[in-house]
């Protein structure tokens, strides 16, 4: 079984893209492409937060990974003039350890926390009056002789990303200002970050080199980036070191990515529906058994771009290959077929 971590067309981010990542990175919002009413929303809001000589308001920034959750918390900090400290939801596990990054902000710094829907509701509970009041209570002792100890924080702002909004309890959400959602990137939007990475990385790029990589990126930055490196290392083996139109074309064909960014684990998740369940309804964890996949990681991680490239459908009596699944796997499509059998149908027979 393949971990997703090592899927190259997995929005997760991996320990060979934090080499790139830097570099790649936009620093500002005007260098950022795509998600335009995010960016136009964000402006307003940084201008008027600086006006008023405030911080900005709590955020939240939801979306499939790998595009820009991270990069945009740094940019707001950028925009803002103001530090910013990172951390993620499994990192912080006791109500000491978010004491130990609260007490160490300064005034109007950002504190980002990746996977935030990850946090324990002992944490949880002790950020709500952090998160309100910019205070943190401490309490000292056991039994009868415990005291309580409330320190003053300095006004931050929280930012929390993840890929799961559903996933944080009401009262954490409703303590946030703002919530940003994070669309997949348009093919025109990737091809434009193709352009900017492959200037920034000294690529040696032919006008239509990019053109399938940017339709096999998945509407994800990350992705696109994570071509785009592999790609020129086959050209600079096979093409002379020029990532041409053909040259992209075969390189990709050797990373098993089809047409429009669909790898291995993605095809046994369609025909694991068409062939094994005659196109569904089939339950998502019979689905991962069948394949030896967890279910959130499904969930997740292959769902979302299967889901936004309407292959697959959810009912509420589980997933549906659609018929653009069919004709993209090169299958009949079998409108009129009988639904699978159940208890009800066969004692009718």
């Amino acid at each position: 079984m393949k971990k997703k971590s090592m899927r190259i067309v997995s929005g997760k981010p991996t320990i060979e893209d934090s080499s790139i990542d830097s570099n790649l990175r936009p620093k500002r919002l005007n260098e950022f492409i795509g998600q335009e009413k995010v960016k136009d929303n964000l402006k307003i809001a940084i201008s008027a937060a600086q006006k008023r000589h405030e911080p900005l308001d709590h955020v939240i920034l939801y979306g499939a990974p790998g595009l820009g959750k991270t990069t945009l918390a740094y940019i707001i900090a950028a925009e803002m003039g103001v530090s910013i400290k990172v951390s993620s939801g499994p990192a912080i596990e006791r109500p000491g350890d978010l004491a130990a990054v609260l007490t160490n902000l300064h005034e109007g710094d950002i504190l980002f926390i990746d996977e935030i829907h990850r946090l324990s509701h002992t944490v949880e509970e002790k950020l709500y009056p952090a998160m309100e009041d910019f205070v943190f209570d401490i309490f000292l002792g056991k039994g009868p002789a415990a005291r309580s100890l409330r320190l003053n924080l300095p006004r931050f702002t929280l930012i929390g990303a993840t890929t799961r909004l559903a996933l944080l309890s009401p009262p954490l959400r409703d303590r946030f200002g703002v919530t940003y959602h994070l669309n997949f990137y348009s093919e025109a939007a990737i091809q434009t970050i193709l352009d900017r990475s492959a200037a920034i990385l000294k690529v040696l790029v032919e006008r239509d080199g990019l053109i399938p990589i940017a339709q096999r990126a998945r509407g994800t930055p990350r992705v696109a980036n994570r071509l785009l490196k592999r790609i020129r290392d086959y050209a600079q083996v096979m093409a002379n070191g020029v990532v041409t139109k053909e040259a992209s074309l075969k390189g990709l064909s050797k990373l098993e990515i089809d047409s429009v960014g669909l790898d291995d684990i993605d095809h046994r998740v369609l025909h694991t529906i068409i062939d094994k369940f005659n196109g569904g309804p089939v339950g998502l964890d019979t689905i991962a058994a069948s394949i030896s996949e967890d279910a959130d990681t499904i969930m997740d991680v292959y769902e979302p771009y299967l889901l936004q490239l309407a292959f697959l459908e959810r009912t509420s009596r589980g997933r549906i290959a659609t018929k653009l699944a069919y004709e993209h796997l090169g299958l009949l499509y079998k409108k009129d077929a009988q639904p699978q059998p159940t208890l009800w149908n066969q004692k009718q027979t």
